[in-house]
C-alpha cells in the first residue's frame, strides 16, 4: 500500500498524552482487508439493461422479503414461548395475577431498550448503558426459561437447552434489526462504523486493546481507517530507521519526526509532516497583512493631508466672497448718495426759478422792493448755487470713490479665479499624489511577490526571510540607509523582541552592502 493514496477526511481528536504507541503484529495486518469498506452509493446496482441485473434485483427483493417475514415470525415465536414459559415460572414464585405482566415487561423491555439506543444513535447521543441493560435482560429471560425446566440442570440438560433456546431466537431477530438500522444510519451519515474483529481480540490481545483505546480516543469508529493510519506510521518509521540507520531517533530531523511525535494526537503522516509549511505560511500571512495595514495607513495620511489642503483652498475662497460681498455694499452705499446728490441739485435749481417769477411779479407793483426781493432772491439763489456745487464736489467724490470700488471688485474677481485656478491644481495635484500612491503600492507588492517566489525558490528559512523584507523595506522606504529604518518598527512588523530586531537591521545591511537590491 503507497503512503501517497493514503487520505483522510479529517484528523481525529486528541488522546491524553501518556497514550501508548501500538505497533500492529502480523495477525492485525493479515486481518486488513484490501480495500475499504464500500460506500453506499456502491450498493446502488447499475441502470437495468441485463438479465443478470434483473435476476440480481429480485433476488435481492426475495431475500429482503424473507429475512423480512422470517424475522418477525421467528421474533413472534420466541416471545410467545417465552412469554407462555416465563408466566408459568412467575406464578411458580408467587407472582399472583401480575404473573401475566411479568413476561411482557422482560421481552418487551427489551425491544424498547433497543428501541431507545437506536433513537440516541439517530441523534448522535448514543448511550451505551441501555445497550448493556438490554444485554442483561436478554440473559436474564434465557435463564429464566432454562429455570423453568422441570428438575435441576444436570438431570435434563436437554430440556433445559430446549426452555433456554427459545427466547434466542426472539433476542437474535431483534439483534439483527437493530445492526440493520445502524448501519442504515451510518450510511446515511457518511460513517464508517466497523467493529474490531474478534479473531484480533484472540490473536493480538495486548495491541488490540491499544487499537481500541486509540480509536476511543480520537474519535474514531472504523476499524479500517485506524488499522491503516497505524500502518502508515509503521512503514513511515520503518523508512526512517533504514535512511539514518542506527540511533535514527537522535539523527533525524526534528521536521522528519514529527509524524511520530504528533501520533498521540491522531494525525496522520501527511498531516505532520504538513505542519511546518502551515506555520510558515500563518507567519507569511501575518506578515502580510502587517505591511498592508502599514500601506493602508500611508494612503489614508495622505489624503487626510490633500483633505486639509482642499478645506484651506476652501476657506481662503470664502473669505475673498466676503470681502467681495463688502465692497458691493459699499458701491451701493455710493450710488445712493450720489443720487441725493442729483435730487438736491434739481430742487435748489427749482427754488431759484421760484424766485426769479416771484420778483418779476412784484416789481410791477412795486420796483423797488421788488429789486429787493429780487436781490434777496438772487442771494438766496446764490447760496443754493453754492450749495448745488458743494453737492456736486461731494457727487463727484462719490463717483471717485464708486470708480475706485469697481476698480477693487475687478481685482477681487481676478483674485478669485486664481484661487479657484489654485484649488483646481490642488485638487489635480492630490489626484496624481493618490495614484502615484497606488502605483507605488502595486509596485512594491509586485516587487514583494517576486521577492517571495524568489525566497520560495531557494528555500530559504523564516529568520532570512524576515532579514530580506528588512532590506526591502530599508531599500524602498529609506534609500538604503539601515540606520534610518527605527527598531519599533520591525518589532512590530515582525512581532519580535528589540534584540531580534537589531539583529535583522544589522543582518539587512550587511546583506544590502553585498549587492542586495529588490530587483
Amino acid at each position: 500500500m503507497s503512503l501517497a493514496t493514503i487520505n483522510r477526511s479529517a484528523a481525529p481528536a486528541a488522546p491524553a498524552s501518556g497514550a501508548p504507541t501500538a505497533v500492529p503484529d502480523a495477525a492485525a495486518l493479515a486481518s486488513v482487508p484490501a480495500q475499504s469498506v464500500p460506500d453506499a452509493t456502491d450498493a446502488v446496482p447499475a441502470p437495468a439493461g441485463s438479465a443478470s441485473d434483473k435476476a440480481a434485483r429480485r433476488s435481492d427483493r426475495a431475500l429482503t422479503i424473507v429475512s423480512s417475514v422470517g424475522g418477525v415470525i421467528l421474533a413472534g415465536i420466541g416471545f410467545a414461548g417465552s412469554y407462555d414459559t416465563l408466566k408459568g415460572l412467575a406464578f411458580k414464585h408467587g407472582f399472583g395475577d401480575f404473573s401475566y405482566a411479568f413476561p411482557v415487561g422482560i421481552d418487551a423491555g427489551i425491544v424498547v431498550l433497543y428501541a431507545l439506543d437506536l433513537f440516541l444513535i439517530r441523534r448522535n447521543t448514543p448511550w451505551p448503558m441501555l445497550r448493556t441493560l438490554a444485554h442483561l435482560l436478554t440473559a436474564a429471560t434465557i435463564v429464566f426459561n432454562a429455570a423453568a425446566a422441570p428438575g435441576p440442570v444436570s438431570a435434563d440438560p436437554i430440556g433445559t437447552a430446549m426452555h433456554g433456546v427459545i427466547p434466542i431466537m426472539f433476542i437474535a431477530a431483534v439483534e439483527a434489526a437493530r445492526r440493520l438500522v445502524v448501519r442504515a444510519s451510518d450510511i446515511e451519515q457518511g460513517r464508517d462504523s466497523q467493529t474490531i474483529p474478534a479473531a484480533r481480540w484472540v490473536l493480538a490481545p495486548t495491541a488490540t486493546t491499544a487499537l481500541w483505546r486509540r480509536m476511543k480516543l480520537w474519535n474514531t469508529s472504523s476499524y479500517q481507517e485506524t488499522v491503516e493510519l497505524e500502518q502508515e506510521r509503521t512503514v513511515y518509521a520503518a523508512m526512517l530507521q533504514r535512511k539514518y540507520g542506527r540511533g535514527w531517533k537522535r539523527k533525524a530531523p526534528a521536521d522528519a519526526l514529527l509524524p511520530l511525535t504528533m501520533a498521540r494526537y491522531g494525525l496522520t503522516v501527511d498531516e505532520a509532516l504538513a505542519l511546518p509549511r502551515q506555520a510558515a505560511e500563518a507567519e507569511q500571512l501575518r506578515i502580510e497583512a502587517a505591511e498592508q495595514q502599514e500601506l493602508d495607513a500611508q494612503a489614508r495620511a495622505e489624503q487626510r493631508a490633500a483633505d486639509r489642503r482642499k478645506a484651506s483652498i476652501r476657506t481662503k475662497s470664502d473669505v475673498r466672497a466676503a470681502e467681495i460681498d463688502a465692497q458691493a455694499d459699499e458701491d451701493a452705499a455710493s450710488a445712493r448718495a450720489q443720487a441725493t446728490v442729483t435730487a438736491a441739485q434739481a430742487n435748489a435749481d427749482a427754488q431759484t426759478r421760484t424766485a426769479l417769477q416771484a420778483a418779476q411779479a412784484i416789481e410791477s407793483a412795486d420796483a423797488a422792493e421788488a429789486r429787493q426781493r429780487a436781490a434777496e432772491a438772487e442771494r438766496a439763489a446764490s447760496e443754493a448755487r453754492a450749495r448745488a456745487a458743494e453737492t456736486a464736489r461731494a457727487a463727484a467724490g462719490m463717483e471717485e470713490a464708486a470708480s475706485e470700488a469697481r476698480r477693487r471688485s475687478e481685482e477681487n474677481d481676478r483674485r478669485t479665479a486664481a484661487l479657484e485656478a489654485e484649488r483646481a491644481r490642488a485638487e489635480q495635484d492630490a489626484a496624481e499624489a493618490k495614484q502615484r500612491a497606488t502605483e507605488a503600492r502595486a509596485a512594491a507588492a509586485e516587487t514583494e511577490l517576486r521577492a517571495v517566489e524568489a525566497e520560495d525558490q531557494m528555500k530559504l528559512t523564516p529568520r532570512e526571510r524576515a532579514v530580506r523584507k528588512v532590506a526591502r523595506i530599508v531599500l524602498t522606504q529609506h534609500a538604503g540607509q539601515v540606520d534610518q529604518l527605527p527598531l519599533d518598527a520591525i518589532t512590530e512588523a515582525f512581532a519580535v523582541s528589540t534584540t531580534t530586531a537589531s539583529e535583522y537591521r544589522k543582518e539587512a545591511g550587511a546583506l544590502i552592502a553585498g549587492g542586495y537590491r529588490t530587483h
